[in-house]
Order: C-alpha cells, then structure tokens, then sequence
C-alpha cells in the first residue's frame, strides 16, 4: 500500500498529538513531522518533502497563509488543507490564493480530516460543506456578472485554463505542476483541446487562444 505521507502545522502541541495519533490509526497514513510555526514549516516541509500538510493559519512568527505561498512555490506538488478555526471570507480566500487545495474547520470529524487528505493527496480539491457552500456563492456570482458565453465554450472550464497557460509558454510539465495534474492527464487535455479546436498544433492553438481573448 502507497503511503501519504502528512506534516501538521500548528501551534498547539496537544492538537498536534491529536492529529498524529490520528493519522497513525491509519495504515495508508504517514506521520513524517510537524511544525508549530510558519518558518519552521517551511523549513521542514522542503527538507521532508510531505505530500499533504495540515496548516493552521494562526501560528507565530509567519502566519499559514505566508507560509502556504512559499511551501507551494517551493514544492509545488505539495497539497496543502488549511485546518483552522476562521471561516471568513479573507482568510479562506487568500489561502486559496496562496495555493491550498482544501479548508476544513476544526471540528471535523476524523473521517472527513481522512477523506480530505485522501482527495487532495489525489489531485482534488476539497472544503468544508459550509465553506464549499460560499465559494459555490462566490464563484456564482463573479459568473452571473460575466459574459453569458465564454471564450471558445467548446472547451471546458479545465481546457480553457490550460489553453491560456499554453498560450503564456508554459510547458507540459510546467503545465503538470502549476495544475497538481498528472502528466499524462496534461497530455490528454492538450489532444482534447487540438481535436474540438481542430487545429494541428500549439502555434495554432495559441493563435485561437488569443483571437478568443485568452
């Protein structure tokens, strides 16, 4: 069996043993360190290389949200949850922004906590049923105020993203990384994108990409 392996960041050392027992429950899970401040997190999770981390966004010296930017720039495939008591608007966004793949409240039950490390570990982004529900809100309503039909509406929302980063240079593996996408899935993307567009290669397809406005 493939092991996760999962740093927790946060303060309280008592929540931190909670969660390490936790995660030692489970066969699949790897506990590799823990972290009680934003520095040290980042300087453990680029020597430890975890493949999920648990932040806390409250934590000293360098708060999660600083310290999700640079782990993420600096391990790009890392999925990072934050696990935090806030669930206002500034704080879920800007950790977003800063590159976690999922927002949980503590509270949550030990299945969910399981279940979001197991989605993100896989590529999928995950939240709170309270927190999935604003961001559902927000993103509804930055559409409603947008164009009724999107550039190229042939494409998906993912092939659309991927044809704009196309169109800034990027690579496939860069594309692979910047996504949290697999390779080959990157490589899949790309083949649906020239097949609906019906073009023969990236030139091309970046020339449909800009005409459209991406």
């Amino acid at each position: 069996m493939e092991q996760i392996k999962i740093m927790v960041v946060d303060d309280h050392p008592f929540f931190r043993e909670g969660l390490r027992l936790l995660l030692s429950s489970v066969p699949e899970l790897y506990f590799i360190g823990e972290a009680s401040s934003g520095d040290e997190a980042i300087t453990k999770a680029i020597a430890l290389k975890p493949d999920v981390i648990l932040m806390d966004l409250n934590i000293p010296i360098l708060n999660g949200i600083e310290a999700t930017r640079k782990i993420i720039e600096a391990l790009p495939l890392t999925g990072i949850i934050a696990l935090t008591m806030f669930d206002d608007d500034d704080s879920v966004f800007s950790v977003m922004k800063a590159g976690a793949k999922g927002y949980l409240l503590k509270g949550v039950g030990q299945e969910e906590t399981i279940r979001a490390i197991r989605a993100v570990y896989n590529g999928e982004a995950i939240f709170s049923q309270s927190i999935a529900g604003r961001l559902m809100s927000y993103f509804s309503s930055i559409q409603e105020k947008g164009t009724a039909h999107p550039p190229l509406p042939e494409l998906t929302n993912r092939e659309r993203e991927i044809l704009a980063l196309i169109a800034k240079g990027l690579t496939n593996n860069e594309l692979a990384a910047k996504l949290v996408l697999s390779p080959k899935t990157v490589r899949n993307h790309i083949t649906n994108i020239f097949s609906k567009l019906q073009v023969a290669d990236r030139a091309e397809a970046i020339s449909r990409a800009k005409k459209a406005g991406l």
